[in-house]
């Protein structure tokens, strides 16, 4: 028996120095592992339908967690205030005009982003990490345009907007679209005739993503074609909030924010994982009740205004972000690119782009926004406005809106009217979010500091509303 305690003893010794050993391993090697990106971006979300920006008659308790366990930003900017141009510039880092994507493509687009350009997830597969898109693309449909020949190892969802499929209601007198198809990577496997599950697919699909590639980096990007009419949800949250099927909308997508925690935690990656979760542009006003809300900004999607380009961000990364701050100065997504890669050591792209990274003012190490300045621009290049420190001025330009209009109900849109703001305004977003109150004739030194700032923008980039076409800007992809 003594000796069979003995060899006990050795043998127990010895699988416990091994343990000890992989386990120092492993700790090393998860030291050493970049971060795991999670890019959560919703389609057409007011900034008010977020509790933690202010909707007090919507339930979000996973993104309310997620901004006590990170930081908030409440001067966060789409790209541009509609579908493709946004999703350009969130994953290339460049002003959608620079590379040539304006508007929202249509289904059998000609054009889409260029394969030459470098996109968010090319910069992190070059570092060896696992690349997923789940939910909508809409940058070009075209099989070289398409998400599995610009970075991403695995592409589930639908190519272009939700609502381009014959049941529209428009269909017919203003539309003529085809089905709208489902891919599986490069494969259609499916031709959508009802959406309401599509949200619940795509986090299933993400989950299981973080699932498979818990062992190594990865990038998963989720860009949820709700609540962008028209609006479906699962029979999960149908009738539970107290804003219509638009709340019950952003209900369901908060569920799927706090799944794909909750998978993340389940793989003991919460630490290391930077999650981010924004949406492409604000509310489609013309739809109204099932239009979210920018409250208190002024206008929606399809504006320059604060309402069309203002978004809810949130972010958490536990290892660099501290917990539960809020933070007002501006970001762009333009600058989303720069600073992933600055917390992953990636390389920038070889091509200029115009963001720049916000790693400081995420990690605390600064309060001040990466840019001097941001540029809006709208249509297919015409510069309306500049924000520059707290203050934002808007060129004489056309724009539309609902007030004093009919709004559109149940998933039919109203009418628009078209704006024409005659002179230059001028607004202190500090002390009035709401631009209520015209500045430019009290301050007419920030208007000419602006406006040069602008004719060295529009030197590059151009201004169709001047005739200018600038010298650097890129051109899109044409399909063969």
């Amino acid at each position: 028996m003594k000796h069979l305690n003995f060899n006990g003893i050795v043998f127990f010794t010895l699988l416990l120095i091994q343990s000890c050993e992989e386990t120092k391993v492993k700790t090393t090697s998860d030291e050493n592992r970049p971060p795991n990106v999670v890019l959560i971006f919703t389609d057409d979300q007011g900034y008010n339908d977020v509790g933690v920006f202010g909707a007090g008659d919507i339930k979000t308790p996973n993104l309310d967690q997620m901004a006590k366990e990170g930081l908030k930003l409440t001067s966060f900017y789409a790209a541009q205030a509609v579908c493709s141009a946004s999703r350009a510039g969130i994953l290339t880092g460049c002003y959608p005009n620079r590379i040539g994507i304006h508007n929202a493509l249509m289904p059998n687009s000609k054009v889409g982003l260029n394969p030459e350009e470098t996109t968010l997830a090319e910069i992190l597969k070059a570092k060896g990490y696992a690349t997923g898109i789940f939910g909508k693309w809409h940058l070009g449909d075209a099989p070289e345009f398409m998400p599995n020949n610009q970075g991403f190892d695995e592409y589930f969802g639908i190519p272009y907007s939700n609502d381009m499929w014959p049941l529209h209601p428009q269909q017919g007198p203003v539309f003529n679209f085809g089905p709208l198809e489902l891919y599986h990577n490069e494969k259609v496997i499916d031709t959508l005739t009802d959406q309401s599950n599509l949200t619940t697919m795509i986090t299933e699909r993400s989950v299981s993503f973080i699932n498979s590639n818990k062992d190594k980096p990865f990038f998963l990007y989720v860009p949820h074609p709700q609540p962008h009419v028209p609006l479906f949800v699962s029979d999960k949250f149908k009738g539970k909030s107290d804003r219509g099927l638009y709340g019950d909308v952003i209900m369901e997508l908060d569920w799927s924010v706090g799944e794909i925690l909750k998978a993340l935690d389940k793989n003991g990656l919460t630490e290391n994982t930077i999650v981010i979760f924004t949406s492409d542009n604000g509310p489609w006003l013309a739809y109204g009740n099932h239009a979210g809300s920018a409250y208190p900004l002024r206008e929606g999607k399809g504006t320059a205004w604060e309402g069309g380009q203002r978004e809810p961000f949130l972010i958490k990364y536990p290892k660099k972000i501290p917990a539960d701050r809020v933070v007002d100065a501006p970001v762009m997504a333009i600058d989303i690119l720069p600073t992933i890669a600055e917390a992953t050591n990636a390389q920038l792209p070889q091509k200029k782009i115009d963001g720049k990274s916000a790693w400081s003012l995420f990690t605390g190490l600064t309060e001040n926004s990466p840019q001097k300045a941001y540029f809006y621009y709208y249509h297919v290049n015409e510069l309306f406005g500049v924000r520059y420190g707290k203050w934002k001025l808007y060129f004489p330009h056309t724009y539309r809106t609902m007030e004093g209009q009919e709004p559109g109900k149940d998933g039919l849109p109203g009418d628009y009217k078209l704006v024409d703001l005659e002179e230059i305004e001028l607004y202190d977003l500090e002390n009035d979010e709401s631009e209520t109150k015209n500045m430019a004739g009290e301050y007419p030194e920030v208007v000419e500091v602006i406006k040069a700032m602008a004719d060295a923008m529009r030197a590059e980039l151009g201004d169709s509303l001047m005739g200018m076409e600038g010298s650097e800007r890129r051109e899109p992809g044409r399909a063969k």
